[in-house]
């Protein structure tokens, strides 16, 4: 569904959405300033690109906070008190290369049928191992259906505001993601503990005093 250009809210007020972004996608405020989805094939590319990135950088987020809340309360055992950014290097129930095997197997599965989808919508809608799962006819690709949809989020008539909403959660943990690895790199601190200390003293322990600190 195109939006009106009178009724459509824009990244920047006042400012004219390029021809291609019309509107009927989910989250689309017109911000494209490198035309990156100037070609057609492009755009379907990047607009389930994005929707995906969103998804695992909310997993992301949401992982190093909850790590990071054990390891203040210690609990969570000894994985409790491992920074995110030194994960790889804890080894959990298995070694770390048969993770990785599994991992990539399975991602692979995934990955393998989702990309089918992309290429022809619907063509994976029935599920290869649980032969009770389909999602719904006409579905588009990368939303959910089926047991992914154990509350019928789908089904309602709100779902064209929450796939807004989930793209805007998403790009925000897209940033978080992005902030708390600019975090380790720099401070070598995890998320908490840089809030805590800049709540302390915020105007000794900000971005500009730490890079200062590092430029000296």
């Amino acid at each position: 569904m195109t939006v009106s250009a009178a009724a459509r809210p824009l990244w920047r007020p006042g400012s004219k959405s390029p021809a291609w972004l019309d509107g009927s996608l989910p989250g689309d405020f017109g911000f494209d300033p490198l035309a990156l989805g100037e070609q057609p094939a492009a755009l379907k590319w990047y607009a389930q690109a994005e929707l995906q990135n969103a998804r695992w950088a909310m997993l992301g987020a949401a992982g190093v906070l909850f790590q990071n809340v054990l390891d203040v309360l210690n609990a969570g055992g000894p994985a409790g008190q491992v920074p995110w950014f030194e994960a790889g290097a804890f080894t959990f129930f298995a070694p770390a290369q048969s993770l990785f095997v599994a991992q990539l197997f399975l991602f692979a599965f995934v990955e393998a049928r989702r990309y089918q989808d992309y290429l022809k919508p619907g063509s994976a809608n029935q599920d290869p191992i649980f032969a009770g799962n389909r999602l719904p006819d006409g579905n588009k690709p990368g939303y959910p259906g089926g047991i992914f949809d154990p509350m019928g989020f789908s089904k309602g008539a709100d779902f064209e505001t929450l796939k807004v909403k989930e793209l805007k959660n998403g790009r925000l943990a897209m940033l978080a993601c992005l902030g708390f690895a600019a975090q380790a790199k720099t401070t070598g601190q995890t998320p908490l503990a840089n809030l805590s200390a800049h709540l302390a003293d915020p105007w000794a322990t900000n971005v500009i005093s730490v890079e200062h600190a590092r430029a000296l």
